[in-house]
């Protein structure tokens, strides 16, 4: 039963069966084969068939929730036991949005100097995509933005606060200001991240407040072709100050304060609500809450 809910799931999420059949290593007959019999366990239709893939049926969209939460409360009870027998040991999925990817270490290193035996995956994301990931359990934890849009059910480590500047190269429009205002900021040319960033929407929202639509000549979803950018002095982009100290561009650029408005926006590392927690996750929470107690620059 556990193995047919993990291939139901895999299937809801890739919305294909010869990519979800593809995706866990097994044939789609298979695949096929196993969601007919859980059909027959259920007593219910959960797919809507024809000639491909058309949807879950209202049966099967209360199933995936079952599914999502069987199958997660299954991982935590085999990592409780390997962790009884061997002591922290398995491998963490995280997902970052761009702007809190220089961060990242604050966590990963002392994290594995306390346990050697876990390894890591990182991949670079938007905020919309890490909560998909969370729901459909293919991560463990996510670095993400903590207002703005509707984070879901889940448990969430406040981390820092992002303070939005302008970046310039040494020399550049407005290098020698201590601040600007956001429709200067808008008058020059600028390299933002893409528009399924939080960030750039954040960034939009803010020039809008302003009465101005600022339109970017080079869009992004890598903070380092952002700053390399920069650094030819032909553009200019918007970021966290934390972010642009944080690539060792430090002599290269300037940064430039942006006059008010300019709230900021808290970050923080987000995890599927749960208990209890796999002990993963829970020691990764644990690691999350120091680095927020001894502040993060």
């Amino acid at each position: 039963m556990i193995d047919k809910l993990e291939y139901f799931i895999a299937l809801a999420r890739e919305r294909h069966f010869a990519r979800a059949a593809e995706e866990l290593g097994i044939s789609q007959p298979t695949l096929s084969a196993a969601i007919r019999q859980l059909e027959d366990q259920l007593g219910v239709m959960l797919v809507v068939r024809g000639s491909r893939f058309q949807g879950l049926t209202p049966e099967g969209q209360r199933v995936l929730e079952w599914a999502r939460r069987i199958v997660g409360d299954t991982r935590t009870m085999r990592e409780e036991m390997r962790a009884a027998r061997k002591g922290l040991s398995g491998h963490i999925r995280l997902a970052a949005i761009p702007t809190t990817l220089a961060m990242v270490p604050r966590i990963t290193a002392p994290f594995q100097e306390k346990h050697p035996d876990v390894t890591f995956s990182i991949v670079s994301t938007t905020s919309i995509q890490i909560l998909g990931l969370l729901e459909n359990l293919e991560i463990d934890a996510g670095l993400t933005y903590l207002e703005n849009e509707p984070l879901g059910r889940v448990t969430s480590v406040p981390l820092l606060h992002e303070h939005y500047c302008l970046i310039t190269a040494k020399g550049g429009p407005f290098s020698d200001r201590e601040s600007v205002t956001w429709q200067e900021a808008g008058s020059v040319r600028l390299c933002l991240l893409t528009a399924d960033m939080q960030n750039r929407r954040i960034i939009n929202r803010h020039f809008a407040e302003a009465g101005i639509s600022a339109e970017p000549s080079l869009e992004s979803n890598s903070m380092i072709v952002l700053l390399s950018h920069v650094r030819t002095g032909r553009w200019c982009s918007i970021m966290p100050r934390n972010v642009a100290k944080s690539f060792g561009f430090h002599e290269e650029i300037s940064i430039v304060s942006l006059a008010e408005p300019n709230p900021y926006h808290t970050v923080g590392l987000v995890a599927t609500h749960r208990e209890p927690f796999t002990p993963l996750v829970s020691a990764l929470l644990h690691e999350a809450r120091i680095l927020a107690e001894a502040g993060v620059d």
